[in-house]
This record gives C-alpha cells, sequence and structure tokens, in this order.
C-alpha cells in the first residue's frame, strides 16, 4: 500500500462504495488526487457489510479472510484498523462435528501441509500418502493445468475420503462454485498462493467483529478526514466522454474507476464501451445462503466446523459467533454455490438448515435450536467455471473497472477486490 509516484493530481471519481472501491478511494487519495465516491446504497461495504436485524448486527455474510490477503490487510492498517484485534488467526482447520478432519500446524507452508497431511489420524494412511502425492504432482507442474479443466477433474486421482473433506471444501469455500462446475485452475492459483505460498499464507482470519468494523466504517472516516467527497444513496446514472476527460452525471473527471457490480457497470458503460458492457452483463452468478440459529446449550471447541453436505444438508460451514466476539449461543450456517437451495425456497431452505444442526448437534447433547435469520446472496460471487472471460480492468481511455470480478488469477474474493481497486486508482492517477 505504499504510495506511488503519479501523474500531476488529477479529478478521479470512483463508482461504487464496496472493498475495491474502497480501495481505490484511498489509494487515489494517497496518490493526491482529487476524489468522489459515489455508492448507491445508505452504507459503505457493498456485499462485505452489516446490518442491524432487531437487536443484533448481522453481516450480509460470514466471510472468512486468510493470511495471503496482503493487500487488504495492508489497506486495514492504513485506515487504522488492527487486524489483530478485529480478526481470529489460526491455521488451516477444516474440522467436522465429530471431530475428524485437517489441521495443520504452525510453520512453513510445505512442511506444515505434509505433517498435517500425515497427521489426519481420521484418514487412512494410503489415503494421505494418496492425497500428499496428488499434491507433489501439483507443484511439479507449476500448479497449471488444462484451461477447460475443472476441479473434479483435478482431481480425479484424489482419494475420495481426501476429495469429500478436503478438496470439495476448499473449492466450494474459495470459489463459491461446486467441484463438478469449478475451474481447475483458479483452485491451483488459490492452493500455490495459500496453501503452499508464504509460512501463515494458509491461516484463516475469521472475522471477530462486525464487516463495518473491518474495512468500511474506518475507510470511510479516513476518507471523509482527507477531503473525499463521499456520497452516500447516491447512484450513478449516466457516464459520457468530454473530450479527453468524462463527464459523471455532469461532473468533469479526468479519470473514472467503475468498482460497483457488474451490471452496473455494463449499464453505465453501454455506450461507451459496449463490448465490455457485453461481456460484464453476460457474467453468470453462484449464490450464497446464511442462516443463524441460537443455541444456548451448545458448546464447540473451536470457532469455525466444516459441515458434511449433501442433497439434503445445504451448509458447508458454521460458526460459533460467541466465540468469535458475538453473542453467547449464536452460530451462523453457510451454504455456498447454493443455487439448488435458493431454487427450493426461503423456507426449505431454512428447515433443511435446521434438520441438519439437530443431526450434526442432537438436542441431548447440545439443548434446544431456535432459527433467527436467513439470508441470500443472489449474486454473492460469479460462478468461476472454466475458460470464464471475465471483463478486463481497461473500460475506455480514462476508464477503469474495479471488482472482484475483473479480468485476474483469483476468484471473487476480498482480496481480489482490493487489488483490484488498488491498481485500478494506480492507472486513473497516471492517466494511463
Amino acid at each position: 500500500m505504499s504510495a506511488v509516484a503519479e501523474a500531476a493530481p488529477r479529478r478521479v471519481a470512483v463508482v461504487g462504495g464496496g472493498w475495491s472501491g474502497l480501495a481505490a478511494a484511498v489509494t487515489a487519495r494517497r496518490s493526491g488526487h482529487e476524489v468522489t465516491l459515489h455508492e448507491m446504497a445508505s452504507r459503505l461495504g457493498g456485499r462485505a457489510r452489516s446490518a442491524p436485524h432487531g437487536e443484533l448486527l448481522l453481516d450480509n455474510g460470514q466471510h472468512i479472510l486468510v493470511g495471503a490477503y496482503a493487500q487488504t490487510l495492508a489497506l486495514m492498517r492504513l485506515v487504522g484498523v488492527d487486524p489483530d484485534a478485529v480478526l481470529h488467526r489460526l491455521p488451516l482447520t477444516l474440522r467436522t462435528p465429530d471431530g475428524a478432519g485437517l489441521q495443520l500446524p504452525a510453520g512453513p507452508a510445505i512442511p506444515a501441509f505434509v505433517r498435517g497431511v500425515l497427521g489426519w489420524h481420521t484418514l487412512p494412511w494410503r489415503d494421505r500418502f494418496g492425497l500428499l502425492a496428488l499434491a507433489a504432482r501439483w507443484r511439479l507442474a507449476g500448479f497449471r493445468c488444462e484451461p477447460h479443466t475443472t476441479v473434479a477433474e483435478l482431481a480425479r486421482a484424489c482419494p475420495r475420503s481426501a476429495y469429500s473433506q478436503l478438496i470439495e471444501p476448499l473449492c466450494v469455500a474459495a470459489l463459491n462454485t461446486p467441484a463438478e462446475e469449478a475451474s481447475g485452475q483458479v483452485l491451483l492459483n488459490v492452493l500455490k498462493d495459500a496453501l503452499f505460498g508464504a509460512p501463515g499464507a494458509s491461516d484463516l482470519l475469521l472475522p471477530r467483529a462486525p464487516l463495518d468494523a473491518l474495512l468500511p466504517h474506518a475507510a470511510g472516516q479516513w476518507l471523509q478526514a482527507h477531503g473525499v467527497a463521499v456520497r452516500l444513496g447516491d447512484r450513478v446514472e449516466r457516464i459520457e466522454p468530454d473530450g479527453t476527460r468524462w463527464r459523471v452525471d455532469g461532473e468533469v473527471h479526468d479519470a473514472v474507476v467503475l468498482a460497483c457490480p457488474p451490471r452496473e457497470a455494463a449499464r453505465l458503460c453501454a455506450t461507451i464501451a459496449p463490448d465490455w458492457s457485453a461481456r460484464a452483463a453476460a457474467m453468470v452468478y453462484q449464490p450464497i445462503v446464511t442462516t443463524w440459529l441460537r443455541a444456548p446449550g451448545a458448546r464447540w471447541d473451536v470457532a469455525m466446523l466444516a459441515l458434511r453436505s449433501n442433497a439434503t444438508r445445504p451448509a458447508q460451514f458454521g460458526f460459533d459467533l460467541g466465540a468469535l466476539g458475538g453473542p453467547r449461543g449464536l452460530y451462523a450456517l453457510v451454504a455456498s454455490g447454493a443455487a439448488p437451495w435458493v431454487e427450493a425456497g426461503p423456507d426449505a431452505t431454512r428447515e433443511a438448515m435446521l434438520a441438519q444442526w439437530r443431526h450434526d448437534f442432537p438436542a441431548e447433547r447440545h439443548g434446544p435450536v431456535e432459527w433467527v435469520a436467513q439470508r441470500t446472496e443472489k449474486r454473492a460471487t460469479f460462478a468461476c467455471v472454466p475458460g470464464l472471460q471475465r471483463p478486463p480492468a481497461a473500460v475506455a481511455p480514462g476508464v477503469w473497472a474495479a471488482g472482484d470480478h475483473v479480468a485476474g488469477p483469483y476468484p471473487a474474493t476480498l482480496e481480489g477486490a482490493v487489488r483490484a481497486g488498488v491498481e485500478a486508482a494506480h492507472r486513473a492517477g497516471a492517466g494511463v
């Protein structure tokens, strides 16, 4: 997040106040540019923010960060947020309610992975060695595969037990797309930088404060303190050229960063960049459903559990929010790649979530459970499928796109959004 020497100060409009837009606005202002931030909602944060639900403040989805999110963590520190205070760090752990699953020790990535797999006592020895052999082949191949390979095809040689307990959960958590449909290459990109990256890169960073406290609130304060015009409830209606500059709803700017959702960006660019607009508008999405339950008698020994999902059990992960600074006895169950459950409807999903809880955490041991709330993000992320042609960052001369949907090596993550915002701001500020 260091400042970069760029062209003379310019007027930059940032459209969208999610994590990518906040990254773009902070970066552009640090470089000395005059910045205006437009956000159509009444709150900053985009798809990673908090909202009241009765007496509770609930996030619009349970996000997981990892140690490899270098630019996200740097941005948090820059605007005055201490990641150690708001994030609970632990080595990669995919424990299930019965105590099975992988747990990596601390230390350098590759030895930690080997030690973790060898110590995976609920996995047969033959399967442990098979998983290590597969990981070695991926590394020897430079973490590359054919572009149209799915995750299921990539892991065809993986022992079935390791596939269901490691590959599938990692895939749906990182790509929000079922393994049978997800891009093998993108998963390899994630594994290379996280699971086999620098020490601590694969660590899980679980929010122990509302998402607003991780970035949106502090970034908004930082921007206003540094003279940025932050306009909430302001949907941009039109972007049009003005010589070599751009008019954003009539106001002239030297450059524009489109950090709004793809469909909104497509609307704004329909006449100025029709090909880019068509690609953005054609993106297909995957939903995420989050259900909050109250179970005062339940006790977990870890803050996050991997859950065994199937056609009748929606959730892949559960979170003990009481262990993460929230109300005691409040739990969140998360179903990623949840298109079948969106189609089934909210009532069926709610009942399936409750049934899954009762199966994994029976009342005789954990006490009664009650439903609290449920939120469905129908366009939580783009469907990360093989060969996906994501829209590029360059939209038109002086207009740049930012967001986790912009072309890049990673799936739709907070780190991808922040990186795209920082890059777009540098390009906008440099006048390229």
